[in-house]
Order: structure tokens, then C-alpha cells, then sequence
């Protein structure tokens, strides 16, 4: 009996010591990819759309290497675009496509998450179960914020009931918000409406946390908002306030059973990272540089970021990239397609 204990006592021993030679290799290829006794300082600025994100990210980061400082500030993606190109930072965060002329500026970039932007009104809204069941049609999006043709809650959902809710036509405008910076989430929706940012009528208001409240605190609002800013990242569920409107995608006057979407983030996530909802306004965030960067830690942090630091993505409310996609990015980075990868 004794010698079975032993036995059993010297498997569990050879058993934990191959454990802790397997975890210390594991730190050993994690630490050789990742760069070793980085110290310094990366700054970043941009997009509202990619702060959250990132701030995760540097938190994170950190904690690999203590002696690493990473500064960030939110502007919006005209910011971090103006700052990268003119050295101001280490990288900027874009959230809107790159345009022709600022490759011929320089710039180097590479995708490191998905996003999507999603119309929204108060939670409060008097019309909010029409809009749920019924959706809005592109063209009436379109009526809102390009033509100005629809401006009363009536023209919108041709709902009579109007009147027994305020008791006067005049009492019943609707209160359509924009975005006052230049930014990524503004651009991407004048895009899925066939338009520029500048081409968006509305009140403006600054920045994505503007556009929260902003609506949050006006039952008669309508507004744009990224998918992170809309839903808790632990519970998956709207924000307090806020509601998303269902896109009519077919323009049949309902919400059928394949745009009903929405109300489940996971469902809306898997959606969009697979492309299968084409047609809602999503598109990738971007960091970006004045040419390809040099630094030891900005390299080691950017491909940290397309490996280890993909495991935040999701639950800070964003949407992965596709495997195939950070391996693309990741050869863009020096060194990229050379390390060993860890892919979550």
C-alpha cells in the first residue's frame, strides 16, 4: 500500500513538474514574441470608437511590462489622423476608411477590430413600439439626415396616434442628431446613406459620449451610435436610455424574423464578423502611423494587440476580426509572420 502512495506521489510530482516547465515555456515564447524589459512611452490619440478598446488594451499591456507608459486621448479619427501624420503620436486611431490622400501622405495602417454603427432613440421614446415592430426604411434614414423632407415623428411612421400622445402636430418634431468632430462612426453613416459627413443635418453634439447623453436625455431624439456605446459589455443588453432601430433591410414596412437582430448582441456580433448583414453600417478601426513604425515597443504593443490583446475584444463590446484577416495584418507589422502566434 505505502509503495502505491509512492508511486502515486512521484506521478503527481513528474506530472507537476512538466506543468510548470510547460507554463514557463509558454511565458518564454510569449515574452520573446512580445518584446523583453520594454520601458517608455507610446502616445496614442483618435476615434471615440476605438478608446475604450484601447484603454483595455494598455491596461493589459501593462501588466506584461510595468515599465511601459501608454498615453491616450480621444478626439475623434480626424485628431488621430492629423496627430499620426505629423508625428505628433505613436499611433492614431481611425475609425472610417483610409483615404487616397493620406497613402500619398505616408501613412501606414492596419485593422485591429470590427465595429458597427447602429441608429438609436430614447428608451422613452412615444413611438418606440412602432419602431421596434416595423423598423426604418434607408430612404427615410435618408428623409432624416440628408434631405431634411421628414422632420415630424408622423412622416416617419405614419402613425395617427401622434396626436393623442402630444395633442399638436407642431409638438411632435423630431430632434435629429449629429456628430459635431470628425469622426469615423459620422462618416461610416453618411457612407451607408450615400453621403459625407459634412452632408449630415442635425444638431450636433461632441463626441460619442455627447451623442449618448444627447439622446439619453430627450425622449424625441434620433441619433447614431456605435455598437460598444450602445450595449454593456458584461451584460450584453442595452444601456440604460438608449435604444437601437431595427434597419427595414428589405423595405417591406417590418422588422421579419432575419433583421430581428438587435436585441441580441451576440447574434448581431456573429452577424456582422461573418458579413452576413451586409447591409448595416459596419467597418473596420484602424491604427495608424507615419510610416511603418520603428519603435521597438510601438511594434511589440501593435502585434500584442493582434494576438494576445484580441482575447478583450469581445467583451468590451467589439467585434473580432476573422482569423485570416490578423494574420494579413499581422504580416504588415515586421516581424509579424515570423513569431509565434496566440490566437483567441
Amino acid at each position: 500500500m505505502k509503495k502505491k502512495n509512492f508511486q502515486i506521489k512521484k506521478i503527481f510530482a513528474c506530472c507537476l513538474v512538466i506543468c510548470i516547465v510547460l507554463i514557463l515555456s509558454i511565458q518564454f515564447y510569449r515574452a520573446k514574441a512580445y518584446g523583453e524589459n520594454l520601458r517608455g512611452i507610446i502616445s496614442i490619440s483618435g476615434a471615440w470608437a476605438l478608446y475604450p478598446i484601447v484603454v483595455k488594451w494598455a491596461e493589459e499591456f501593462h501588466k506584461i511590462h510595468p515599465k511601459m507608459k501608454i498615453a491616450i486621448s480621444a478626439g475623434g479619427t480626424g485628431n488621430g489622423m492629423a496627430d499620426a501624420l505629423a508625428g505628433l503620436v505613436d499611433i492614431g486611431m481611425v475609425s472610417r476608411n483610409i483615404y487616397p490622400a493620406e497613402i500619398e501622405k505616408g501613412v501606414w495602417w492596419i485593422s485591429v477590430v470590427k465595429e458597427a454603427v447602429v441608429p438609436t432613440v430614447n428608451e422613452k421614446n412615444p413611438f418606440l413600439e412602432n419602431l421596434l415592430a416595423n423598423g426604418i426604411k434607408k430612404e427615410k434614414f435618408i428623409g432624416l439626415w440628408i434631405t431634411v423632407e421628414i422632420n415630424n415623428w408622423d412622416k416617419l411612421i405614419a402613425d395617427n396616434s401622434i396626436i393623442r400622445f402630444f395633442g399638436a402636430r407642431q409638438e411632435c418634431a423630431i430632434h435629429v442628431y449629429t456628430r459635431s468632430d470628425v469622426c469615423g462612426t459620422a462618416q461610416t453613416w453618411a457612407q451607408y446613406l450615400g453621403k459625407d459627413q459634412e452632408d449630415l443635418f442635425g444638431i450636433r453634439v461632441y463626441g460619442e459620449p455627447g451623442m449618448t447623453e444627447a439622446i439619453r436625455n430627450d425622449p424625441l431624439a434620433i441619433g447614431y451610435n456605435n455598437v460598444n456605446y450602445v450595449y454593456h459589455a458584461e451584460t450584453k443588453k442595452q444601456v440604460k436610455g438608449l435604444r437601437v432601430v431595427p434597419i427595414d433591410l428589405n423595405s417591406n414596412g417590418r422588422i421579419d424574423w432575419d433583421e430581428n437582430f438587435y436585441h441580441n448582441w451576440d447574434e448581431m456580433v456573429k452577424g456582422i464578423a461573418k458579413g452576413k448583414y451586409n447591409s448595416i453600417p459596419a467597418r473596420d478601426l484602424y491604427f495608424v502611423s507615419q510610416g511603418k513604425p520603428k519603435s521597438k515597443a510601438v511594434i511589440t504593443f501593435i502585434t500584442w494587440v493582434l494576438t494576445e490583446g484580441q482575447r478583450y475584444v469581445s467583451e468590451a463590446g467589439y467585434i473580432k476580426l476573422p482569423k485570416e484577416k490578423l494574420r494579413k495584418e499581422l504580416k504588415k507589422v515586421e516581424g509579424g509572420d515570423k513569431k509565434t502566434i496566440f490566437f483567441h
